[in-house]
């Protein structure tokens, strides 16, 4: 199976300068909790979480109208390709804990986007006929990579501290 027989293909998406409050609005209308962030030229540079959103306002003495996506966003990019096998993409959730991963092609345009519930809505059960391509466990799997917590970032320099 492969992601692009997964993944979400209408996906909303945002502009680095889209603000905050808009990003939101964009979530709740689409009830969605991410949004693929697109360059001008199509190119996804970027995911922003509901997650991202709330810690950025909580943390920050500023309205959400007044904070562009780009100054929250990663610098990193976790994606995959429609044609790559759902399993890879699922070790690709597990490793780098994220819940979703835009969908691009080899010119880094983005194509759709591939969570958690998409996996989970797709998957067989176990007891199907057949084996089924995507079964419950690899939903539970990379479910329980995602649910382990991180160290937080005083566990972070109280380890280098003591090492």
């Amino acid at each position: 199976m492969k992601v692009h027989d997964v993944m979400t293909e209408d996906v909303k998406f945002c502009r680095p300068e889209t603000d905050l409050a808009a990003a939101a609005a964009i979530m709740w209308e689409s009830d969605c909790g991410a949004l693929p962030i697109v360059a001008d030229g199509g190119e996804a540079i970027g995911i922003v979480t509901d997650r991202d959103i709330a810690i950025a306002l909580g943390t920050r003495n500023k309205k959400a109208s007044e904070i562009p996506v780009k100054e929250i966003m990663s610098g990193k990019l976790c994606a995959a390709f429609p044609d790559e096998d759902i399993h890879t993409a699922l070790k690709l959730m597990r490793r780098e804990k994220v819940h979703r991963l835009p969908v691009i092609n080899t010119e880094g345009k983005l194509q759709g986007i591939l969570s958690l519930n998409d996996v989970a809505l797709k998957a067989m059960h176990p007891d199907a006929k057949r084996t089924p391509e995507l079964n419950y466990e690899d939903v539970v799997s990379t479910l329980k990579a995602l649910c382990e917590h991180r160290p937080s970032i005083a566990q972070k320099h109280y380890n280098a501290a003591s090492a």
